[in-house]
């Protein structure tokens, strides 16, 4: 696997970052008792979750699919992206990662109702313009956040996807607003520092577009970092609207120039984002 430009970035890097990982600013609860089987929305065969072992795990929430959503669903990018990024924050800083029996690490795929939840100070969801949350799973998305946890929704498109998503995530959140986040925010320089919010198409559109970028055209022309701030100033849910950064997690190693152009700017901003959530 090509790693030259991620070697990059650790050289351009000011400083070695020891993260604790944090996890009780979140709370504990009970670990939901593990599975032979389970089945995901769409009747989708999902593997049990691990136990909860103290160390980071990436955790991905299963949504519910909007009738009236935008876009794939919550297993896009799973989970080779989940994997990934857990692997370059192992390789890039010195957080204790989680890793099963057989050296693979471990990642969770839960649902907003499910205790295990509140084990997680990252959660991540993909595909948001197609998301819908019922009154128990806003209810329960509200009580995390507030409560500490850190969601990154990732990878939709255009206008229609972004007013479905504000409508869902207004459910939990109603009285907090979604602002852009300005690029002198610390979310950008945690460990490197990123000067732009990069629009990163999925590898597929990349190719069909000829080396564009932008999945929508005109409509998605604009990439954004976006942020619901709670009451002391922290980013409790970090937006990327028009960019895909799952992709450039999921796909590093299946295409070198997809690679060169699209991972180390990925990367870079994926670790900052978990340096701040678990820092914050």
């Amino acid at each position: 696997m090509p790693v030259g430009v991620l070697r990059r970035l650790i050289a351009r890097s000011p400083r070695i970052v020891t993260i604790a990982v944090l996890l009780v600013v979140v709370g504990l609860a009970g670990s939901a008792a593990a599975q032979r089987g389970r089945r995901g929305f769409f009747n989708m065969r999902v593997p049990p979750n691990p136990p909860y072992d103290g160390a980071f795990m990436f955790c991905r929430i299963m949504f519910q699919q909007n009738p009236n959503g935008d876009g794939g669903g919550w297993s896009v990018d799973y989970p080779r992206a989940d994997i990934n990024l857990t692997y370059r924050l192992s390789e890039l800083t010195t957080t204790a990662v989680s890793k099963d029996g057989h050296g693979g690490f471990n990642h969770m795929a839960l649902r907003l109702t499910d205790d295990v939840l509140y084990k997680c100070p990252f959660i991540m969801m993909t595909e948001v313009g197609a998301a819908y949350f019922n009154t128990e799973e806003a209810a329960h998305l509200r009580d995390y956040l507030l409560k500490g946890g850190f969601l990154w929704a990732d990878d939709f498109w255009g206008e229609y996807a972004w007013r479905v998503w504000q409508g869902e995530i207004a459910k939990a959140l109603p009285e907090y607003q979604i602002v852009d986040i300005p690029l002198a925010h610390s979310l950008f320089h945690m460990l490197y520092q990123v000067d732009r919010v990069p629009q990163i198409p999925s590898i597929n559109a990349w190719f069909s577009l000829g080396g564009g970028t932008s999945e929508r055209g005109a409509d998605s022309a604009v990439p954004h970092a976006r942020a619901i701030f709670d009451d002391k100033g922290n980013i409790m849910v970090l937006i990327t609207h028009n960019t895909d950064f799952g992709d450039a997690f999921e796909r590093e190693g299946d295409n070198r120039a997809y690679f060169e152009r699209f991972a180390g700017v990925g990367y870079a901003f994926g670790i900052n984002a978990l340096v701040y959530a678990m820092t914050h």
